[in-house]
């Protein structure tokens, strides 16, 4: 018996181990931090429940299972989807959970889910690939794994497999535009648009606006979605906003300086922003009070 409890003990010290990654590659298959822990803990039952002696290799093992539970949820998402898809129906794109950390001027240590290699652009990109395109690209390109590994989750070939990752990197190199690398300038940018939008300075948004800036803003199933397109309309929305916010703070959204407006104590949006020259060009806006609340921000 002790050394049944041992060997139990050693397993899941082994996979707490390997959680981390788990969640990371999770999250960036499905969007969702809830749903990507609740892949991760579905690959332990099943890790817990089965025989572990000729496993060599615990984590590539683990990333597969963790590929296959992510790929079933993707396609049990896309055969309940009644609405077009993203690119279908452009401005009914469902922004994927931000993951929000402290003050981006205090706190520039990212955890491994906040990488800023998956901004909020690229996972809105990433939402509008088929499950298997996702899965292909992010196993491949986000996390290094073999085409024959990713092969074996998809149940196709590995020239397959390799031609889904192809398609799915064009699209989203097509879609999602380089933008800035240094935190500096971009956290700079980030608090001259802020300060511009709390002093209703329309001149001053536009010189930090790229004339062909894109916002789109996720109110929740009861709210359509919105998209708007060009300085001049995000800079008024910008100004509009933030009479009804009174309290906007610099954050971490997915690794990258972002604003969380309160109001009353009660958060009224996260913002993640697209910077490219040290201009924005991309703004992305969750509003979902459930899905805020969710996120457990405190004013």
């Amino acid at each position: 018996m002790g050394e049944e409890n041992s060997g139990a003990e050693l397993l899941a010290a082994r996979f707490e181990a390997e959680r981390p990654q788990l969640r990371s590659v999770a999250y960036r298959m499905l969007g969702s931090v809830a749903e990507a822990e609740d892949a991760v803990q579905e690959a332990w039952f099943r890790l817990s429940r089965g025989d572990t002696g000729e496993l060599r290799n615990l984590g590539a093992w683990l990333t597969t299972v963790v590929g296959r539970i992510c790929l079933d949820q993707l396609r049990s998402r896309a055969s309940r989807r009644e609405d077009p898809l993203p690119e279908q129906q452009e401005g009914r794109v469902r922004l994927p959970d931000p993951v929000v950390s402290g003050s981006a001027a205090l706190d520039p240590v990212h955890g491994i889910l906040v990488a800023d290699s998956v901004g909020i652009a690229l996972m809105v990109v990433l939402e509008t690939l088929s499950p298997a395109e996702r899965v292909a690209f992010v196993l491949h390109d986000l996390f290094d794994v073999p085409f024959d590994g990713i092969a074996e989750v998809l149940g196709r070939t590995a020239a397959s497999t390799r031609q889904l990752a192809s398609r799915a990197r064009r699209r989203v190199q097509g879609a999602t535009p380089a933008g800035d690398t240094d935190d500096g300038l971009k956290r700079t940018v980030v608090e001259a648009f802020l300060a511009a939008a709390r002093g209703g300075d329309f001149d001053a948004l536009l010189t930090v606006l790229d004339p062909e800036v894109v916002a789109r803003s996720d109110g929740g199933p009861l709210v359509p979605s919105v998209l708007r397109r060009g300085a001049a309309e995000v800079a008024a929305q910008a100004i509009a906003f933030a009479r009804f916010a009174a309290d906007g703070r610099l954050v971490l959204v997915n690794g990258s300086p972002g604003v969380v407006s309160f109001a009353g104590g009660r958060p009224l949006s996260v913002m993640s922003f697209t910077i490219h020259r040290g201009r924005i060009t991309g703004l992305d806006v969750l509003t979902d009070p459930d899905r805020l609340a969710a996120l457990g921000l405190t004013g």
